[in-house]
């Protein structure tokens, strides 16, 4: 085998070697996503669970507070009621929105239910302070099984932050470049009479797909800020940008270029690029243009 076909054979399996990578890469971080939605829905349903346990107990030790057989009969069919859901869900998958809906709306039904008996155990242990005592000792517990459902709503929350880092948009590759009046790329700044400003903005199937508006912002080397005078919010705050672009983002890459048309000096020097989306700086870039 001649140089040149070793040369050409050692560039096909290079590109074929970054192709690879980059694909595992796009694998893992999809499966990343996808593990942290799953971990979020999984939390929720333990969450669920937690509370059903804590209603159906809390039954149990009410039933123990009362000499009343009809109110006794009563709890007791509520407990196996809730008990019931409570097997329900443990067997439901925390994929399965649907059932996770209608467990929830179940749930949302005995936690009323149980406020109506815990009132009214209340009123009755007005006249028995022994009774009341021991209704004390089942409100604490259900105190300790509420601070294990909040505790478990803060690592629910955690996850949801996670979540929504993991939607916000990305600006990769990006790239400025000073066209002459022909469109043609400027070896002189003094030539320049348009900048390109071009950039991808990557795949991200968490992000919500829908309408968006992308902002640039090109910064000469005296750090002022090339723009025809629009602004956005970012921070609380107005900034200027020097070019907008409408888009619908449905999820998959798409590549980008914007333009800003020359209407000042500008000088040699590094000149800085932003990229902004959804409130966020989604991608920086700087660029010396040395002539």
């Amino acid at each position: 085998m001649d140089k040149k076909h070793i040369v050409i054979w050692s560039v096909v399996a290079a590109v074929l070697c970054i192709g690879l990578g980059v694909a595992f890469y796009m694998m893992h971080q999809k499966n990343a996503e996808n593990e942290e939605l799953l971990k979020l829905a999984e939390m929720d349903k333990r969450e669920m669970e937690n509370e059903y346990a804590a209603f159906a107990q809390q039954y149990s030790e009410m039933k123990t507070q009362i000499n009343n057989d009809s109110l006794i009969a009563q709890l007791d069919k509520e407990q196996q009621r809730t008990e019931a859901l409570l097997e329900e869900l443990k067997k439901v998958k925390a994929t399965d929105a649907a059932e996770i809906l209608r467990l929830k709306k179940e749930l949302a039904t005995l936690r009323s239910i149980l406020r109506s008996y815990v009132h009214e155990i209340d009123s009755l242990n007005r006249v028995n302070e022994q009774l009341r005592s021991e209704n004390q000792q089942v409100k604490a517990q259900y105190s300790q099984a509420t601070q294990t459902i909040t505790s478990l709503s803060s690592e629910k929350e955690t996850l949801s932050e996670k979540v929504a880092i993991a939607s916000q948009l990305d600006a990769t590759g990006i790239s400025l470049v000073g066209q002459n009046k022909r469109g043609k790329k400027a070896r002189k700044i003094k030539d320049v009479k348009r900048f390109a400003v071009s950039f991808t903005i990557s795949r991200n199937i968490t992000a919500q797909a829908g309408n968006r508006s992308v902002y640039v912002r090109i910064t000469k080397p005296n750090n002022e800020v090339l723009t025809n005078g629009g602004t956005f919010m970012y921070e609380n705050r107005n900034l200027e940008y020097s070019a907008k672009r409408d888009i619908e983002y449905n999820g998959e890459a798409m590549p980008l270029t914007l333009y800003w048309e020359v209407n000042e000096f500008l000088s040699k020097g590094t000149y800085r690029v932003a990229v902004f989306a959804d409130g966020h700086n989604i991608g920086n870039a700087s660029f010396t243009f040395e002539k």
